[in-house]
């Protein structure tokens, strides 16, 4: 049994790692959901300290800080209003619950129908959602950009690449 504990937290740690190149995949839950299970399921001497699971989550949750910050000022980059962002942070909120799309299609909805309950006209209202998608979008560029892993700058010396463009 612990055979399959140790297999599936393996695939689970693969698909985070995936999430982080793949911007619908959560990377980083996939991750902490796996080391979580490798915990439960290894017991606490033989698997990751509670100070590196804290760690995870903390890195998770600024995940999704950054995630929604971004939805924040591209919606208020196209002239959101405090309805519009209100409707924003609860579309974000109602979308966890409905999977990788409600992730992208909650903000987005929510701050479309915040507009409208706060009078805007449906264009204006458009406008809104559309810079809270891209701003999710920016989003998760700026996570994945900063998840990925950088060359050393030896390995960058080395690199023709690199030296060409000297």
């Amino acid at each position: 049994m612990e055979a399959f504990w140790w297999l599936f937290a393996i695939v689970l740690m693969a698909l985070g790692l995936i999430g982080t190149v793949i911007p619908i995949v959560p990377g980083t839950t996939i991750i902490l959901a796996a080391a979580v299970v490798h915990r439960v399921a290894l017991g606490a001497d033989r698997s990751l300290g509670m100070s590196a699971l804290i760690a995870m989550l903390v890195l998770t949750l600024v995940t999704y800080a950054i995630d929604a910050a971004a939805g924040y000022l591209g919606a208020k980059r196209f002239g959101a209003t405090k309805w519009g962002l209100i409707g924003g942070a609860a579309g974000a909120l109602l979308g966890l619950f409905f999977g990788l799309l409600g992730l992208f299609v909650g903000p987005v909805i929510g701050a479309i129908a915040g507009e409208l309950i706060g009078g805007k006209e449906v264009m204006k209202a458009g406008r809104a959602g559309w810079g809270t998608f891209l701003g999710a979008l920016a989003g998760v560029v700026a996570v994945m950009k900063a998840s990925s892993p950088r060359p050393s700058s030896r390995a960058q010396a080395r690199d023709p690449v690199v030296k060409a463009l000297r």
